[in-house]
C-alpha cells in the first residue's frame, strides 16, 4: 500500500481503508482475483486465524492483562486482516459498510429496546423466552424491523420451556392489534 499512517494519528475511516485496499489490489493487478466469493473465502480464512489465538486460552479477561505483547501485536495484525478484507468484499458489492452498520445499529436497537431490560421478558426473532415472573396477558414478539412492528403473543401458546410452539402462534384476530415500538 502506498503511503502510511503516522503514528499519532487520530483516526482512520473506512473510506480510507477502502481507499487504500483498492489502490493495494490495483497495483499488483490483483482485481481480477476480488471477486466477492474470493473474498468471502478469504475473510473466513482470516477469521479462522484470528480464533487460533484465543483457541486454548479459555476466557480472557478485557483488556488482555496476561498477554505478553507481541501476543497482543498478533492478534492486531489478525483483527486487522479481517477488517480489511471486510472493507474490501463491502467495496466490491456495492455496500457502504459504515452506513449499513449503522443501519444495523439501529435496527438492534428496535430489537432489543433498552426499556425492555430486566422486565422479565427476552424477545428474539425464532423464541421467545419468560422469567418465573411473565406478563399474564401475553407477550409482544418482534415481527419487522423496517415497521418497527410488534405482535402480542398469547402466553398459553407458549411450551414449559417459553418457546412458542411451532404453528400456534397467535393471529391478529386472536390478539387484537399489532404494536409499534414505543407503545
Amino acid at each position: 500500500m502506498t503511503g502510511g499512517i503516522q503514528e499519532g494519528d487520530q483516526s482512520v475511516s473506512l473510506d480510507l481503508l477502502k481507499q487504500k485496499m483498492a489502490d493495494f489490489a490495483k497495483e499488483r493487478n490483483w482485481e481480477q482475483f476480488h471477486s466477492p466469493r474470493n473474498l468471502l473465502l478469504a475473510l473466513v480464512g482470516e477469521v479462522g486465524e484470528l480464533s487460533e489465538i484465543f483457541q486454548w486460552k479459555g476466557e480472557v479477561p478485557k483488556g488482555l492483562p496476561d498477554w505478553k505483547e507481541e501476543e497482543k501485536v498478533h492478534l492486531g495484525e489478525e483483527l486487522s486482516d479481517v477488517l480489511l478484507y471486510l472493507v474490501r468484499l463491502s467495496d466490491i458489492c456495492g455496500i457502504d459498510l459504515g452506513k449499513a452498520a449503522l443501519r444495523k445499529a439501529e435496527l438492534n436497537a428496535i430489537k432489543y429496546p433498552a426499556s425492555k431490560k430486566n422486565n422479565g421478558i427476552s424477545i428474539t426473532e425464532s423464541a421467545i423466552s419468560i422469567s418465573t415472573n411473565p406478563l399474564p396477558t401475553g407477550l409482544l414478539v418482534f415481527k419487522d424491523a423496517e415497521k418497527r412492528l410488534y405482535e402480542r403473543i398469547n402466553v398459553s401458546k407458549l411450551d414449559a420451556a417459553g418457546v412458542v410452539v411451532p404453528g400456534t402462534e397467535a393471529s391478529e384476530e386472536e390478539t387484537g392489534k399489532h404494536h409499534t415500538a414505543g407503545e
